[in-house]
């Protein structure tokens, strides 16, 4: 089995990490790769980001469509997941999709940790979009996102607050660049810590062991 994670930024250093936990979770009968997005930005954070990000995301899926199994779209918000699953047959998960609709299986109720507090309307809407909203603790971000500590304390520290204050049973890192947090903050938590990354390997594993993909009778047309 071979997937193709795509990094819809243009961030080295983060696609190295994605690729890290990747390779840290299968098993030595799937080979992934992964690949960041030739001519992006180098963080999606605005809508404009993920239209720029576009046309490199679609070159990478057309052009590695018979070498690859199925796809992962590595980015929280999901950019332009909607036209990836319609230009290809075969399956492509978002981790954002993933990491959210998995928090059912775990626990009541469920918050977000995001990198910045001017993302969190969007991880709201897209909470909204996948019918979400009524399992939703809370979107958080930490308070001063220039101050000093390290990640995990930050991360930490918010995700605290999501638990006491917004009763959520299940924490969504709501960033590829977060990989690698997950057990971390598990153990100090106590609750479930879910990576993006993680939560779509999961499931495109899944899909293509099941031989299924995407509906093209509707929603979305048949490329």
């Amino acid at each position: 089995m071979k997937i193709l994670i795509i990094n819809p930024n243009s961030d080295l250093d983060m696609t190295k990490a994605i690729q890290e936990t990747s390779n840290s979770f299968v098993n030595e009968d799937v080979q992934v790769v992964c690949k960041h997005t030739p001519n992006a930005p180098k963080f999606i954070e605005t809508y404009e980001d993920q239209i720029r990000a576009a046309p490199g995301m679609i070159n990478l899926v057309r052009e590695n469509e018979e070498e690859y199994d199925g796809f992962i779209i590595a980015c929280h918000c999901d950019p332009n997941l909607d036209t990836m699953k319609e230009i290809t047959k075969k399956p492509i998960v978002g981790i954002g999709e993933a990491s959210m609709k998995l928090t059912s299986f775990l626990g009541h109720s469920f918050s977000v940790i995001s990198m910045t507090k001017q993302s969190i309307p969007n991880k709201e809407a897209l909470i909204r979009k996948y019918h979400l909203q009524d399992a939703l603790a809370s979107v958080r971000a930490p308070e001063n996102e220039v101050s000093g500590g390290s990640d995990e304390e930050k991360f930490f520290e918010v995700a605290k607050t999501a638990i006491e204050k917004d009763k959520a049973e299940v924490i969504v890192l709501g960033c590829a660049g977060m990989t690698g947090l997950d057990k971390k903050l598990e153990k100090r938590l106590g609750v479930p810590v879910l990576d993006g990354v993680v939560c779509a390997l999961i499931i495109l594993i899944g899909l293509i062991r099941y031989d299924v993909s995407t509906s093209k009778i509707r929603r979305y047309k048949s490329s």
